[in-house]
């Protein structure tokens, strides 16, 4: 029976290109039985935050709800929703402890079911995976 391949995900930025972009290919990979890990660091760990709203970045910010309107109208889901499906999947979900201590935020800021990792124990993740990709 062949192994179980690995997919692992960097996200550095909050914006919601970003965070749906991360979150999409993160379920595919999950949806198609790729174990999947995804490591919030910098910018990209606002989207771990409790009622975390990313907005698209720049002038764009504006067209956030137009984007998710038109997300809707294609059946796509939102990016909380996206979020649940990552963890209803078994995506597992880090945060980076350096970038935590950095940017001040604590792990009660965070929604559940994210592990709290420093960049060494994830680079392990990644140098064991198949499939590595960098958002941001």
């Amino acid at each position: 029976m062949p192994e179980t391949k690995r997919f692992a995900i960097v996200v550095s930025e909050g914006t919601f290109d970003k965070a749906m972009m991360s979150m999409m290919m993160g379920n595919t990979a999950a949806s198609m039985g790729i174990e999947t890990h995804i490591f919030f660091t910098f910018f990209g760990l606002n989207l771990l935050k409790k009622g975390a709203k990313p907005k698209m970045p720049g002038i764009y910010r504006f067209f956030t709800g137009m984007m998710i309107k038109k997300m809707k109208g294609i059946g796509l889901e939102g990016f909380k929703e996206q979020l649940d499906m990552a963890k209803d999947l078994g995506v597992k979900l880090y945060a980076c402890s350096t970038s935590m201590e950095i940017m001040g935020i604590k792990k009660e800021d965070l929604i559940d079911d994210v592990t709290v990792l420093g960049a060494a124990a994830f680079l392990n993740i990644g140098v064991e995976s198949e499939m590595q990709l960098f958002i941001g």
